[in-house]
């Protein structure tokens, strides 16, 4: 017997007792960036390898050993997006939006790592991003760090997040620091697995963010990366504290935050949290100034985020459970008692949809006697009951139950319209 079919490890399906709750946060923080001038951009989930090859880094984790590549039947090679700066950067060049302009957008979608999947972690997660263009100084960093401080706040979950700040400078001083860190860390070589031995002549800055207990040891002697920075990058990332203190956004410098991916320069930060386990980043970017011009483009200042919104919903729920509670499906559920007042209730259902658009109306199909029915309305989470019987549709009328209070009345349909109105305001 065959087995059934089943998702793919890693790759989650969000069912409709979750959607409501996702679509909640995902509002408030749709919300908030309109409030703050952002506009959507949506791009391919399949993009040219090459774009990732070359923006992220072909020495990296992501592009080594984390991402969904195929040809296709052109033998091409595709792949499935791990992140989507490099998508929008992609766009902005091809569609001529970036060049002496200021564009700043965000998206929401899924993105794809082969990882081992663990709580807060899959391969196909979703991300929201923001991205800026056109602006070079700190205040747009610091405005970018103060809007996602306003989203925990809104979230209900800003006690719980803390920030981490970094400059990791120009890629001149990048590079100067790079060829110190490594031959500090040649002298112990021999102390270091062979992931962190490969790292040594490929991506040595990330074995500044190690986890390893042992390697944290060795780097409390490591040379600092402020001591290397350039002047233009160290006055940059004092405006940037300053602005921070002038708003009351708290934050930790940490020296040895770098981020993974090999666009970054100058500013860096992390948002993490001690309350989800060993995935602690919520969200995390920096600047990438010199990425538009890596992918063919003019030379172009740039700076943004991406969060995951798997952890930011595991956080809610777990910090802020009545954020859930407030979640209901339906504001009213429309039944018909009666076997001729089936056709009245659908008709009686798109005229209220007509005259309340913003309304979650639900219309129960089915049968059953008017216990039952009551008790299908309190699963959705009805605020209210609309009942048409025989004698309802005889007079034009309908019977209103509030279902918070038990309290119900006769109303004229006519008028139904204002009178929910009047009960759900």
């Amino acid at each position: 017997m065959a087995k059934n079919i089943q998702s793919i490890r890693g790759m989650n399906d969000c069912l409709p007792a979750d959607i409501q709750f996702w679509q909640k946060i995902e509002n408030k923080l749709k919300q908030i960036l309109a409030s703050y001038g952002f506009s959507e951009i949506r791009t391919p989930m399949v993009e040219q390898t090459s774009l990732f090859s070359r923006a992220i880094g072909e020495i990296t984790d992501v592009v080594e050993k984390e991402m969904y590549t195929f040809d296709d039947r052109d033998g091409d090679s595709l792949t499935l997006r791990p992140e989507n700066t490099a998508g929008c950067v992609r766009a902005g060049i091809e569609h001529g939006l970036l060049y002496n302009q200021q564009q700043r957008l965000w998206y929401l979608g899924p993105m794809f790592r082969y990882e081992r999947p663990q709580k807060g972690r899959y391969r196909q997660f979703h991300q929201l991003g923001v991205e800026v263009f056109g602006l070079a100084g700190p205040d747009i960093d610091a405005e970018l760090i103060m809007m996602t401080a306003r989203w925990w706040r809104e979230l209900g979950i800003d006690k719980y997040v803390s920030l981490e700040l970094n400059s990791i400078g120009s890629l001149a001083a990048r590079a100067k620091y790079r060829q110190v860190l490594v031959t500090f860390l040649q002298q112990y070589e021999n102390k270091l697995d062979e992931d962190y031995r490969h790292g040594l002549s490929t991506n040595p800055l990330r074995i500044l963010d190690s986890k390893n207990i042992n390697v944290q040891k060795l780097l409390n002697d490591a040379p600092l990366f402020a001591d290397y920075l350039d002047d233009d990058s160290k006055q940059h990332f004092a405006i940037l504290c300053k602005l921070l203190d002038a708003t009351g956004v708290k934050y930790r410098i940490n020296q040895r935050l770098v981020r993974g991916l090999d666009y970054y320069n100058r500013t860096v930060f992390e948002w993490v949290t001690d309350s989800l386990g060993a995935q602690g980043t919520i969200c995390a970017g920096g600047r990438y100034d010199g990425l538009v011009e890596q992918l063919d483009g003019r030379s172009t200042s740039a700076v943004g985020f991406a969060m995951g919104m798997e952890r930011i919903v595991l956080l809610v729920r777990q910090i802020n459970p009545d954020f859930v509670a407030e979640c209901n499906l339906v504001d009213v559920y429309l039944m018909a008692c009666g076997e001729t007042s089936q056709q009245a209730i659908l008709v009686l259902a798109e005229k209220i949809r007509d005259e309340l658009p913003g309304l979650k109306l639900m219309t129960h199909h089915g049968g059953g006697n008017i216990k039952k029915k009551l008790a299908r309305a309190d699963k959705y989470q009805a605020k209210i009951a609309l009942i048409l019987g025989e004698d309802e549709c005889q007079y034009g009328q309908v019977t209103i139950k509030d279902l918070r209070t038990g309290e119900q009345e006769k109303f004229f349909q006519q008028q139904i319209a204002i009178r929910l109105t009047e009960l759900l305001t």
